[in-house]
């Protein structure tokens, strides 16, 4: 049986040899293979909701769509189906490099709708983005006023963590421990910007994102993120961004 199952994967560098890399009309490069069970028109709309401004610093990127991702293997292993067996010893995705390509390959099939393939997407464009052009002055300038402010919550386990080791009490007196911080504001643009996105591509309730481990940062505090984030990377055309609050009572 285990034979059975290593046979059915592939290596990532022969699945990039043989699959067409596409250039959507956002400059983002990305390809689909094996039984992903997303329509071509489906994949489309996703990769262009990815603003066209990200692309230049996403140059050297490509995002292979494929069913599983296998986790525990030395090598960076694919399958071009899902099994119970393979998708237990799946990951949401797995990093590869090609040459000057840096390939991030998905698993559509990790997930059970489509919230969840896009938020997995957008969240490796963001981070991939951060990690090649870094994070707009602005917005460092906003997310730290809105820490001194006291907003409570935040939007992921790494935000939250990273801003409570930025500000530090030492005999009552704060004291502000730079790398921590600047790890703060690159947690917070990579999910306001990867929120954004999904925003873009999806209808959801920003709810949905919340997780036991920290308090989700309040709506009107996200909404400032966002809106700073759509005047930096402004939605292409055929894609619109909107905020709507929800009515008590």
């Amino acid at each position: 049986m285990a034979g059975t199952a290593q046979s059915e994967l592939w290596h990532a560098e022969k699945v990039a040899t043989q699959v067409k890399v596409l250039r959507a009309p956002n400059g983002i490069h990305y390809a689909s293979w094996g039984e992903t069970r997303i329509s071509e028109v489906d994949l489309e709309r996703l990769v262009g909701a990815v603003p066209a401004a990200l692309s230049d610093a996403l140059n050297q990127r490509a995002y292979y769509f494929v069913p599983l991702a296998i986790a525990d293997t030395g090598e960076i292993m694919v399958a071009p189906a899902y099994t119970v067996e393979l998708g237990d010893r799946a990951v949401c995705h797995r990093n590869a490099n090609f040459g000057a390509t840096q390939a991030v390959f998905l698993s559509t099939r990790m997930v059970e709708d489509r919230f969840g393939l896009a938020f997995e997407f957008f969240i490796n464009i963001a981070h991939n983005f951060v990690e090649a052009a870094g994070v707009p002055e602005s917005f460092s300038s906003l997310v730290w006023s809105q820490a001194e402010a006291q907003v409570r919550g935040e939007t992921s386990q790494d935000a939250w963590e990273s801003r409570r080791r930025a500000e530090e009490n030492r005999n009552g007196q704060k004291i502000i421990d730079e790398r921590a911080r600047n790890s703060y504001f690159e947690s917070t643009f990579s999910d306001a910007l990867a929120v954004y996105m999904l925003s873009l591509a999806v209808d959801f309730d920003y709810h949905d994102l919340r997780e036991r481990e920290y308090p989700l940062l309040g709506a009107q505090a996200l909404a400032e993120r966002l809106r700073h984030v759509a005047g930096l990377f402004p939605a292409n055309e055929g894609y619109e961004f909107q905020i709507h609050y929800r009515r008590k009572g």
